[in-house]
């Protein structure tokens, strides 16, 4: 391999894990989508080049998010504190500004070019999509401002929005496509983009309670860096008892009646979560299982909308 190849490979990798990519969980939520069309639209020509066009435009919007996300953390520091070389939890080489293998420069341009890129994927969705509600349109044009805000410009998460932010973009996800396909909404369409936006946020509530020291140091106020552990610990219980509550409320919602006994997996590991986390106080490990229990969950609502939408 020559020099030129092994420093374009490299430079690829960080660029990849830059992005992200290896992260595939919002971008599960048109799976989740295409399974709650009726058999007749999931292989509609329209309906699957809107959705696909869709997802890739989700790819680029989410690309740029963290990018800037990325740059704004190393620029004030949090990063580096809670990607500490001392620290072998963490893997340091997920932040390329962090583990020197990207300048700021390469990052900013590339956030710049794949928000570019994802605008303009999203506006081709809606061109050529069935339906074009007024609420999908304000919901996508919402999602991709605040999106590309969450950490840069007015920095949304730096105002106490985080959490709302990392289920909100969730919901998103599954409601705009859903409406773009189809052009309306229900209760059983809702209460599974509301599961779905549930489930990063309770894996990144793992992660901020992991983070509190870097947060703290830089005013970016998640609520575990505003409260106190027993405090942040009661918030993250609490999320974890409102995600049981609209499972458990689902059938009133028009969905099936044994919904919530298809999401015994979700609710009998997301207790086990809990313990991990706040029991035995391996919160990292508590952040791994919540990976691992949102794409249990969207397996589960997969089958659910096969058996349900036949």
């Amino acid at each position: 391999m020559t020099a030129f190849a092994a420093t374009t490979r490299t430079r690829g990798t960080a660029y990849f894990r830059l992005a992200k990519l290896d992260i595939l969980d919002y971008y599960l939520g048109v799976v989740v989508v295409w399974t709650l069309l009726v058999p007749a639209l999931r292989f509609d020509a329209g309906v699957l080049t809107t959705t696909g066009v869709f997802l890739l435009g989700e790819v680029f919007v989410i690309a740029a998010m963290v990018a800037l996300d990325d740059l704004t953390g190393y620029r004030d520091g949090s990063d580096v504190t809670n990607y500490s070389p001392d620290d072998r939890a963490r893997r340091r080489y997920r932040k390329p500004l962090v583990a020197g293998t990207l300048t700021e420069d390469q990052v900013l341009r590339f956030a710049w070019v794949t928000g570019v890129i994802g605008a303009l994927l999203w506006l081709a969705a809606i061109a050529i999509a069935p339906h074009t509600p007024l609420w999908t349109l304000a919901l996508i044009a919402v999602t991709y401002f605040f999106s590309l805000q969450y950490s840069w410009g007015v920095k949304l998460s730096y105002h106490g929005f985080q959490e709302f932010f990392i289920a909100g973009l969730g919901w998103a996800l599954v409601l705009a496509p859903y409406g773009l396909a189809t052009g309306r909404i229900d209760g059983f369409v809702l209460a599974q983009a509301l599961l779905f936006g549930l489930g990063p946020l309770l894996f990144g509530v793992y992660s901020n309670t992991n983070d509190v020291a870097g947060d703290r140091s830089v005013g970016r106020p998640t609520v575990a860096a505003l409260t106190s552990p027993r405090g942040n610990m009661f918030f993250v219980v609490a999320v974890s008892a409102a995600e049981l509550a609209l499972i458990l409320a689902v059938p009133v919602l028009d969905g099936p009646w044994w919904f919530p006994l298809a999401l015994l997996p979700t609710i009998v590991l997301r207790l086990r979560q809990v313990w991990i986390g706040f029991a035995q106080h391996d919160i990292l490990r508590a952040r791994m299982l919540g990976i691992r229990i949102h794409r249990i969950t969207v397996l589960a609502l997969v089958v659910v909308n096969l058996v349900v939408f036949t």
